[in-house]
C-alpha cells in the first residue's frame, strides 16, 4: 500500500484526494492500486507516509502556519530525509529555494519561482500542453493567479513549458507544478507522482 498525504490547511486537498482515490480505482500499471490517501494536518499525520502533496493556497497564509505549529520544521525534516514531495502552484512556491515577491519556506528544490506572475490580467486560464514523462498526448494544464519559475539549477529537470516559462520541473524525489492537475479529470501527473512515491521512477 502507497500512502499518500495531501497537506490539508488550504487549497485544493479534496480535488487531490479525489485524483488519488480515481488513481486508485485504476490498473497498477497505470500508477494506480494500492494507495492509501489522506489529509495531513499535524506532525503525527506525517507517519508512514511514501509521498505527500503541497497544493494550492496562498503561500504566505499557509508558511505562517507551517510556522506557529512546528509542522513545517517536521515535514522540511521528511523531505529532506526522503519523503516525496509534490507541490502544485502555492506548494512549488513552499518547495522553491528562493521565491521572487515572498519569503522561502521549505526551501527544498533548487528553483525561483515568481508569485503571481500573470498578474490580474490572466488570474486564469488553461491550455494543453506536453510534459516530460507523461504518456498520451499533451496534458490540460489550469493556471489560477500561478507562480513561473524562472530558474531552474542544476539538478532539477524541466518538465513543461507555457509560452516560454517553466511551468513543471523535477528534482529528485521533488515534483513542482505551477498547475492544477487536481482540476482535471486527468490522473496522469497523479500517476507519475506515485510512481516517484513509490521509487519506480
Amino acid at each position: 500500500m502507497t500512502k499518500i498525504g495531501v497537506l490539508a490547511l488550504q487549497g485544493g486537498v479534496a480535488e487531490h484526494l479525489a485524483s488519488l482515490r480515481r488513481l486508485d480505482g485504476s490498473d497498477r500499471a497505470s500508477g494506480g492500486a494500492g494507495i492509501e490517501a489522506r489529509r495531513v494536518l499535524v506532525s503525527a499525520d506525517l507517519d508512514g507516509l511514501d509521498g505527500i502533496i503541497l497544493p494550492g493556497g496562498e503561500s504566505t497564509a499557509v508558511g505562517k502556519l507551517l510556522a506557529e505549529g512546528g509542522l513545517g520544521a517536521e515535514l522540511k525534516a521528511a523531505v529532506a530525509g526522503g519523503l516525496a514531495a509534490w507541490g502544485t502552484c502555492m506548494g512549488a512556491i513552499l518547495l522553491a529555494r528562493a521565491v521572487g515577491g515572498g519569503e522561502t519556506h521549505l526551501s527544498l528544490m533548487d528553483i525561483r519561482v515568481e508569485r503571481n506572475a500573470y498578474g490580474s490580467q490572466l488570474d486564469s486560464f488553461t491550455g494543453s500542453h506536453p510534459m516530460a514523462g507523461l504518456e498520451g498526448g499533451p496534458f490540460p494544464m489550469v493556471f489560477i493567479r500561478a507562480p513561473v519559475i524562472s530558474f531552474a539549477g542544476p539538478g532539477a529537470s524541466i518538465l513543461a513549458r507555457v509560452s516560454g516559462d517553466i511551468v513543471g520541473c523535477r528534482q529528485g524525489r521533488l515534483l513542482a507544478t505551477t498547475f492544477h492537475p487536481e482540476l482535471t479529470a486527468d490522473t496522469r501527473v497523479h500517476a507519475m507522482f506515485v510512481r516517484m512515491a513509490r521509487g519506480q521512477e
